[in-house]
């Protein structure tokens, strides 16, 4: 759970940061800025230039007269931007002044004198019309006087100004001049609202270079704790390691086979092996029973899945519903049918027809293929469909050709798995058998049989429409303990994903059904005819 906790509280941090530098930059930051740039202060010497230009034009610049024809003491040249660095618009509303003032922005330079002015450049040609002479616009006690510029986002103005020294020091070319003061203010700025000095960026920010290194450390924090803490941590809650058996129905072992994978992929730090013994229902019972009576009750480290409920002289064989189960009737392609009613059925398996054009079909003699007697499959034929126990004994070993001394009627065999039946009904012409639905409808050699009009759909078993159905059940020897493999692995099979697996391989998760408990779908009849059918489940 730390780790987890340290999982969350990086994605929050990863999320929540970006979002935070994100408003602060364009909703707090962003908010209206008035900026100014000094992109040029230097003096007018010929310390490198009179190389170049010539005598002729050394010392030109340092010619420059006043207004009055004075000459110049030390001129120097300040070109000053004046911009809009937020995100909204200037008005000349907007500048912090009383609503008389003409002039917005005020610029001095300290130990210097402004001997003169020009708007040098503006970012839009409409501008022009702020700097008229009514404007506002004025040098005033050695102060430039700026008037209030409506700027939209981006938008910008230079100032390019002669000065001269007024502090009475000696000329020195190397010395830097103290920066200019630049006084002004927006209504609902920045800060304090005044003007602030903005820089040309030409790499990439600190903010940005932060806010990189933040969300990379973020990552590799993530990755670590996923690949290092998990180590650790251990495997998810419900995991529990050991070995386990699963024995016993053979149409429900596709499900199993496909829930045991899952369940070692999700828990594989737990040290999980499967072992597999599907032969029958009653096989997996009885090897359930002697394997809790070596070990003990509860301590039993195999599980037995079942087509219908246990015997009852298994008293210590513990069920439980896990799934509603399909089964189907599969025929050979050629034998012309895929609709037998009820009691068509029970006259093939009684043996009073023994050709398929018996039931409209082709001319082709009937081939029964039965699962052996101890076979959950084949009981829930018999209970389900037959209403009895099916009478006729097997007859021949090959499908095909009856045994010496076999009595008449149709070819009987059995086979001892579910795959052993659908592949000798494929194989043989003319032969009937039965399977569950799931592993039926994988086959494409072979034809599935609607009983009495009906498919084996959930819908149509559901509603007591379509008659061969059973619960599956998983069995222990006792109670196993919470902790151990064959609990954890029960409950991974009624859980989320537990039921995804039971449900595409077409049988339906008890825990979807009207009647969880019983694991049925909803009461009905026995089949017409059908004396001594037994209760569901």
């Amino acid at each position: 759970m730390d780790v987890l906790r340290w999982e969350v509280l990086l994605a929050v941090l990863g999320v929540l940061v970006p979002i935070a530098a994100a408003l602060y930059e364009f909703v707090f930051v962003g908010r209206k800025r008035l900026g100014y740039r000094v992109q040029m202060d230097t003096t007018a010497t010929d310390a490198v230039h009179s190389r170049y230009a010539g005598v002729q034009y050394a010392g030109a610049l340092q010619q420059l007269q006043d207004g009055d024809g004075t000459r110049l003491t030390d001129p120097s040249f300040v070109l000053l931007r004046i911009e809009n660095s937020g995100a909204t618009h200037i008005d000349i509303d907007d500048y912090a002044v009383l609503p008389d003032d003409k002039v917005g922005i005020r610029v001095r330079f300290p130990g210097r004198r402004v001997a003169g002015m020009v708007v040098t450049e503006l970012s839009d040609d409409f501008l022009r019309p702020c700097f008229n002479d009514d404007s506002g616009l004025n040098v005033r006690d050695g102060v430039i006087e700026l008037p209030k510029v409506p700027l939209n986002r981006s938008a910008h103005y230079k100032v390019l100004a002669a000065l001269e020294r007024t502090d009475g020091t000696e000329a020195d070319p190397r010395a830097e001049f103290a920066p200019p003061e630049v006084i002004g203010g927006i209504k609902g700025g920045v800060g304090n609202g005044g003007v602030q000095e903005t820089r040309s960026q030409t790499g990439t920010s600190w903010r940005a270079v932060a806010l990189i290194c933040f969300l990379v450390t973020v990552i590799l924090g993530q990755l670590a704790f996923s690949v290092l803490g998990r180590d650790g941590a251990g495997a998810p809650l419900d995991c529990a390691g050991g070995e386990l058996t699963l024995t016993g129905s053979t149409a429900f072992e596709p499900v199993l086979r496909d829930a045991a994978k899952a369940y070692g992929e999700t828990c594989a730090q737990q040290g999980v092996e499967f072992h597999y013994a599907f032969e029958s229902s009653d096989e997996g019972l009885d090897a359930l029973e002697r394997e809790g009576k070596r070990r003990g009750a509860g301590k039993a480290e195999m599980l037995a899945f079942t087509d219908g409920t246990k015997r009852d002289d298994q008293p210590l064989l513990l069920p439980r519903p896990v799934a509603f189960t399909l089964f189907t009737l599969v025929v050979h392609r050629d034998a012309g049918v895929q609709d037998l009613t009820p009691e068509q059925i029970r006259d093939l398996y009684e043996g009073r027809i023994t050709n398929w054009r018996e039931v409209g079909g082709e001319d082709l003699p009937v081939r029964l293929v039965s699962r052996h007697s101890d076979s959950g499959t084949r009981k829930a034929f018999e209970r389900r469909v037959l209403g009895r126990a099916q009478s006729l004994a097997p007859t021949s070993d090959d499908c095909e050709n009856p045994r010496p001394g076999a009595p008449r009627g149709p070819v009987s065999c059995e086979r001892g798995s579910t795959t052993g039946v659908l592949d000798e009904v494929a194989e043989t012409p003319g032969a009937i058998g039965y399977s569950g639905l799931d592993e039926a409808s994988t086959r494409k050699d072979l034809l599935p049989v609607r009983i009495g009009g009906r498919r084996a759909t959930l819908e149509e078993a559901d509603h007591g429409a379509y008659p061969f159905w059973e619960t599956e059940y998983a069995h222990t020897y006792g109670e196993p303990p919470a902790t151990s493999l064959a609990a954890a692995f029960l409950r991974y099979l009624t859980n989320e994903v537990g039921r995804d697996i039971v449900r595409s391989r077409g049988h339906r998760p008890c825990a979807e059904l009207q009647n969880p408990v019983l694991c049925r779908p909803v009461p009905q009849t026995a089949p017409p005819g059908a004396e001594g059918a037994g209760a569901a489940g």
